[in-house]
């Protein structure tokens, strides 16, 4: 496999909680499940670093049992870490409440992953056949935003950038969504974000509005358990079939997407190809609970033979 991943998106800790229903508000209710782990950008590094591609986490990370927690969560999955961690403050965390029907539903705490600047990046230069990596939950915040977008002009024409607008995308600025979406490679969403940049309900229609507003990429969006579609660039939309698992916990299941069609497209597959592969992954991560748990290459292997 050739090529690097680097990870320019946010580190942090999913604070996990089962629950029957939500509450209502004002309300409270009884967690049948509790658990603390490394989310974010690590679901979807971990992914990749799973089927083999090399990972590089480029951005902010903090001082504290947060910060500590998330460093060897990744030093676990070999990835490597480019920034010394901030002094303060801690690594900030997601609380996510998981309902019986898988669904989840978060509520974010930003911390150290939010400061990231320019002068961090000013060293950055990935070469030819890598690929970089931006979540839309990092425009969110202006020192990563201006970070990122003052990276893109220096980035090598043969870097394959790969952004996921995330579900708050409404809500980053339209100059920072449109400067993307001239450079992006692949633009990879769900169905929900796609409809929110567009205005369509149709997926369909949306990847090819989407794919037609790419100065030079292509368009993913997937559709839960029916797979995703792919808008490739000068081409036809192409819809991908999911495969039928049982769902237990739908958490990183984009997140387990992304990371596994990044490394098929680092190890030669056609886009196609790598969106059935990525289908495969995310349908394995969501028959097991945590944010985390893509399958590594052997799994993915086996379940797709």
């Amino acid at each position: 496999m050739s090529g690097r991943l680097w990870h320019l998106g946010n580190v942090v800790v999913d604070l996990v909680l089962d629950v029957p229903a939500l509450p209502e508000r004002g309300g409270d209710v009884l967690a049948t499940r509790t658990e603390r782990t490394p989310g974010g950008g690590f679901n979807v590094m971990s992914a990749a670093a799973r089927q083999g591609l090399s990972v590089t986490y480029a951005g902010a990370h903090g001082t504290g049992p947060f910060g500590d927690r998330a460093r060897a969560a990744l030093y676990a999955e070999g990835i490597d870490i480019l920034l010394a961690p901030r002094q303060q403050p801690d690594t900030g965390f997601v609380v996510c409440l998981v309902d019986t029907e898988g669904e989840r539903t978060f509520v974010t705490s930003p911390g150290a992953e939010a400061t990231l600047t320019s002068a961090d990046l000013a060293e950055l230069r990935p070469g030819a056949g890598d690929l970089v990596y931006v979540t839309g939950y990092s425009l969110l915040y202006d020192s990563n935003r201006t970070a990122l977008l003052d990276l893109l002009p220096r980035l090598d024409p043969a870097v394959t950038l790969v952004t996921d607008p995330g579900p708050l995308v409404h809500e980053i600025p339209a100059e920072a969504v449109e400067l993307l979406l001239a450079r992006s490679d692949w633009w990879s969403c769900n169905a929900r974000e796609a409809a929110l940049l567009t205005g369509l309900d149709d997926p369909a229609e949306a990847a090819r509005v989407l794919q037609s507003r790419l100065g030079r990429g292509s368009v993913l969006v997937r559709t839960g358990p029916d797979g995703c579609l792919v808008q490739d660039l000068g081409g036809d939309l192409v819809a991908v079939p999911g495969f039928a698992v049982g769902a237990v916990d739908l958490n990183g299941a984009g997140d387990a997407h992304t990371g596994v069609f990044m490394a098929a497209l680092a190890r030669g597959a056609d886009p196609v190809a790598a969106a059935h592969r990525a289908n495969a992954g995310a349908a394995l991560a969501v028959t097991a609970s945590g944010p985390a748990t893509a399958p590594d290459a052997a799994r993915l292997d086996a379940f797709l033979n």
